[in-house]
């Protein structure tokens, strides 16, 4: 679903190794997946804004060195979630490596292009300030190009760069305005105008210019200008102007609107972009997407509370316990594991951007036994009416649409009277209408294992549990409003349903050969114990909207939620 126009967002990243890191106003986060396959956040909150931040190429250097820090730092740690212990060097090693790392790109971009430019000038005779600045920064631009496209053939690093480019395409797809989805995201370009690539690259092309005034300026000193060592110093002192310069450049490009002009100064930096972002695969545009919408949703709530990687991302775990359930369950399964670990409402789940390993576990053992069982007998309870109503193996699971069948008989009882649940099972209309008026409740099922529940449910109320095939065992008692849910499916058609359904007792399924045994039975004795005045209230099967009716001489019928008919109305003169 695309928006009415395209937004703007403040949130930037970086690929790291086997995830994403993402950068907003006022939060960071790092999404990694694990080596056994689950991602793994850790969000932080980020200073407010400083002075610096308002002052053109001062925080440019400021930039590049907190992006540089930053960026060691959230490597390191993303290399300790997705690599096992015993292949994870230590911490000394990695930041020797680290630093090493720094000095040979120094040495390699920055030195090693002046010193070769200096021996054509000691050894060749060169003169001309243009032609040496152009070759110094020549050979930078073929260096660093020819580094990207060397590194970019090792195997792990191509990895990375399709985390680089998973993170690119997750922050076009929210600038586009689509819904963040895997799908809409991996329909996004791999480039980007606000991309480190593109900085380096005019960091590139800023040295030239900065480098070749300093060259023209050593032309004027004489001999004491062409020693390299004075060279080279000043490049090293220069850095921090250059990349601050560059910052500019790259933030004042990224801000502009898309025309002609705009389009070919991008161009070089979007093209350099081919050998450090590559289309990701699904899973990697799934661990984009969770860093980006921590950062986002903590950038719009300032009480959203920080996470470690010890925590699991929730919208990852959703994702895995989705995985985990069959084929028949309901989406909203995972919803009610979730509740039921936590210990929270449906409504308080999405308040949680992630759970600790102990919540996690719990998650996985509930999905775990869902393979077997239904959910209602796995948790051992189904939410009924807003009350928790205790069930499991030989009680018939309550329905979304029985709760339309206790709204009536409540709304029937007024503020009080006699009402008998029927067929009451694990007793959840008993129980509703117990909880909301003052009648005297009756429940009866002829199923031991059904009233061992429903004796469970009603424990706190004033309502009677009664063993009883129908009438049989109430003798001459009326009431003023029977409800019942009776065994309504056809015989046949069992056979056809899904597993979880399959697994309830048949009993409570089993309406004989047309579905209709029971409403039979009911039709001819209802009268005897229905007060004059009296509502008899029945659910019923979809396509029995006219067969139940008629029997009882007729009736009238409500429809359920789907638009389909699900309650009969019998009025006693």
């Amino acid at each position: 679903m695309k928006s009415e126009k395209k937004r703007r967002t403040l949130i930037g990243g970086q690929a790291l190794m086997e995830g994403v890191m993402m950068r907003g106003a006022t939060a960071m986060a790092m999404a990694v997946r694990d080596d056994k396959g689950e991602i793994r956040l850790e969000t932080q909150r980020l200073k407010g804004r400083r002075w610096y931040n308002r002052v053109p190429i001062v925080r440019g250097v400021v930039s590049f060195v907190s992006s540089l820090v930053t960026g060691v730092s959230t490597l390191m740690k993303s290399a300790e979630v997705s690599t096992p212990d015993e292949e994870m060097p230590g911490k000394s090693a990695m930041t020797f490596a680290v630093i090493l790392g720094v000095v040979l790109a120094v040495g390699l971009f920055i030195l090693l292009p002046g010193a070769i430019t200096w021996l054509f000038e000691r050894f060749c005779g060169l003169t001309n300030v243009l032609y040496i600045s152009l070759i110094e920064g020549g050979l930078r631009l073929v260096i660093f190009i020819g580094y990207l496209f060397a590194v970019s053939l090792l195997k792990d690093i191509r990895r990375t760069f399709m985390y680089h480019g998973a993170e690119h395409r997750t922050i076009n797809c929210y600038e586009k305005g689509l819904e963040m989805t895997v799908e809409n995201v991996q329909r996004c370009s791999t480039r980007h105008n606000r991309c480190g690539t593109t900085f380096l690259f005019f960091v590139m092309v800023v040295s030239i210019l900065i480098f070749a005034l300093t060259n023209w300026a050593f032309s004027l000193m004489g001999a004491w200008g062409t020693k390299i060592y004075v060279k080279l110093g000043l490049r090293l002192a220069l850095l921090p102007l250059v990349a601050g310069l560059s910052y500019e450049l790259l933030r004042g490009l990224a801000l502009l609107p898309d025309n002609r002009f705009t389009t070919i100064l991008r161009a070089p930096g979007l093209a350099l972009q081919r050998l450090t972002t590559y289309p990701p695969d699904d899973e990697m545009a799934e661990v984009a997407l969770t860093s980006f919408m921590a950062v986002l949703k903590m950038d719009e709530d300032a009480t959203i509370p920080t996470t470690a990687f010890t925590d699991v991302p929730l919208s990852a775990l959703r994702a895995h316990l989705g995985r985990m359930l069959p084929e028949t369950a309901d989406p909203s399964e995972v919803d009610w594991i979730l509740c039921e670990a936590l210990g929270v409402k449906r409504g308080d789940v999405n308040r949680y951007a992630s759970v600790n390993i102990s919540v996690r576990d719990r998650c996985l053992d509930i999905a775990e036994k869902r393979k077997a069982a239904p959910l209602d007998y796995v948790l051992g309870h189904s939410e009924f009416y807003g009350l928790k109503v205790a069930v499991g193996s030989g009680v018939l699971i309550p329905r979304p649409e029985t709760e339309l069948l206790a709204e009536r008989a409540i709304h029937a009882v007024g503020a009080g009277g006699r009402v008998l649940d029927l067929c009451c099972g694990s007793g959840c209309i008993a129980l509703a209408v117990a909880e909301n008026t003052t009648a005297e409740v009756t429940a009866a099922d002829i199923s031991e294992t059904a009233l061992g529940y429903a004796r469970k449910n009603l424990a706190d109320t004033a309502a009677r549990v009664v063993q009883s095939d129908l009438f049989s065992a109430l003798g001459g008692e009326t009431f003023d409003v029977i409800v019942c849910n009776p065994p309504y499916i056809a015989t046949a058609v069992i056979e056809t349903l899904s597993p979880e359904v399959q697994a309830e007792p048949r009993e409570a399924l089993d309406g004989g050969a047309d579905g209709l045994d029971v409403y039979r039975r009911l039709a001819a004795e209802y009268a005897e114990h229905l007060n004059p005045g009296g509502v008899l209230l029945l659910e019923i099967g979809y396509d029995q909207g006219e067969s139940v009716p008629a029997l009882f001489g007729g009736g009238r019928v409500y429809k359920d939620y789907a638009g389909n008919d699900r309650i009969v109305e019998v009025r006693k003169p």
